[in-house]
């Protein structure tokens, strides 16, 4: 994995909202937008906004079955953060 990719899914991560939003998918194993809103309560547009930052980023990955959308943890992504992170340590 580059540094570019690291870069942009830290940076992805950094913000308190998208990291609730992390946070809680990974918590329920997979989440639908409208439970996002529940938790968090921000708009609608909102929760769209960052979660688009967060596919973009290959953090989360975005199913979209007719009007219902399901993420999910990119478990390879996160695979690559830990050990980015690993050897920091």
């Amino acid at each position: 994995m580059d540094a570019l990719m690291i870069e942009k899914a830290t940076n992805a991560i950094a913000d308190k909202n998208r990291l609730a939003i992390l946070m809680e998918v990974a918590r329920k194993g997979n989440c639908f937008c409208g439970d996002i809103t529940e938790l968090t309560g921000l708009s609608q547009p909102t929760i769209s906004h960052h979660v688009k930052i967060l596919v973009d980023a290959g953090v989360l990955i975005y199913d979209k079955t007719g009007r219902t959308v399901q993420l999910t943890i990119n478990r390879e992504m996160m695979k690559h953060l830990s050990m980015f992170f690993l050897k920091l340590s």
